[in-house]
């Protein structure tokens, strides 16, 4: 018998059409996943173990603000673990943990509406709203397999849709920036002066269920467009970082923030604080529920140029990156979609 012809662009047209994301195959009893969710074996092994004795640094900030000593020990932390990490937990960070509760809740809520209520938020070509919600961004442009996952995008700053849902997460942002700064030997205020905070984009993952999860991935590897990711995940776990060529676990920390250096900070610090590939398994549990907050990512125009900052580069240490804006590197980054490769290496001088 001949086999059925397979063409992937026809499907993913027909996936795309239904507007129902991945929950709608889960919601019709699906046992197969679709071929265009499937990862090539190599891919998926990567050739890299997985390592589970080595757990990312875990930095609590209850101190933070007890005396001077005490900041500069949680500064040192930080500096070690954007320098050789690119990833941290955070503890005792100041966001009530029935805060973090609501806003998974929220989250869930919305993506097991019905179906013709998350229709309406499905604009795959309108870039303007501030709230989309979809099925794999780089559903079309993506040279690689679809990932187990539906999301919704909203954009908090500027122009927030909800202004009283700013301050928590800014105020978080803003310290976290100030440390940083700190941690590479300048003024605190230095990056937040550089617009670093000017631009928030919360990203809602929900990952269903999926009946074979060794055929697919949550999120293929990549690292962030941004200054800084702030992470809210939920307690079922997937998510891991690459490091020293292996594959390693965040495990959840009841209550704790997951932060992580995106492309632009490790740009503007000429390699000085690292952005780390980091990829989400696919899992028979869930729906596993994460919040990204994305510091300047943005789809606005923006003039800012951005390069190597002149504080931190010498004769010795010459600028490793050109400049760039933030408009051409997200585009370049959304057009390539989550292929596994590096964007930040097509800037390198």
């Amino acid at each position: 018998m001949a086999s059925i012809e397979f063409d992937p662009y026809l499907e993913r047209k027909a996936f795309d059409e239904t507007k129902e994301g991945v929950k709608g195959l889960v919601d019709a009893k699906i046992t197969e996943i679709p071929r265009i969710f499937h990862v090539p074996r190599d891919s998926l092994v990567d050739k890299k173990p997985s390592v589970s004795d080595l757990e990312i640094p875990t930095i609590d900030f209850a101190s933070l603000h007890v005396d001077t000593a005490s900041r500069e020990a949680v500064v040192g932390k930080v500096k070690h673990a954007a320098e050789k990490w690119g990833f941290f937990q955070v503890i005792n960070h100041g966001v009530p943990l029935n805060v973090l509760e609501e806003i998974q809740d929220g989250v869930r809520r919305f993506h097991e509406e019905d179906p013709d209520v998350k229709k309406q938020y499905f604009p795959r070509d309108d870039d303007n709203k501030k709230f989309i919600y979809n099925s794999n961004f780089d559903l079309y442009s993506s040279s690689t397999s679809l990932n187990w996952r539906d999301s919704f995008v909203c954009y908090i700053a500027p122009d927030p849709p909800t202004p009283e849902e700013l301050p928590v997460t800014c105020s978080l942002g803003g310290l976290l920036f100030e440390l940083l700064s700190e941690a590479l030997g300048l003024e605190s205020e230095t990056l937040k002066s550089k617009e670093c905070l000017k631009t928030l984009l919360m990203v809602c993952h929900y990952y269903p269920p999926c009946p074979k999860p060794d055929l697919t991935l949550g999120i293929s590897k990549h690292s962030d467009n941004s200054f800084l990711t702030v992470l809210l995940q939920d307690n079922i776990g997937g998510l891991q970082i690459l490091h020293q060529d292996s594959w390693v676990d965040v495990a959840p920390l009841p209550g704790s923030l997951v932060i992580n250096i995106g492309d632009f900070l490790q740009l503007i610090t000429n390699d000085r604080f690292v952005s780390v590939e980091h990829r989400v398994l696919a899992n028979r549990q869930g729906p596993r529920i994460s919040v990204a907050s994305f510091f300047s990512s943005s789809k606005h125009a923006n003039t800012t140029v951005y390069g190597p900052m002149k504080e931190l580069v010498s004769e010795e240490n010459p600028p490793k990156y050109r400049d760039i804006t933030i408009k051409e590197y997200t585009d370049g980054y959304f057009e390539k979609g989550l292929d596994g490769t590096s964007h930040l290496l097509n800037f390198r001088i």
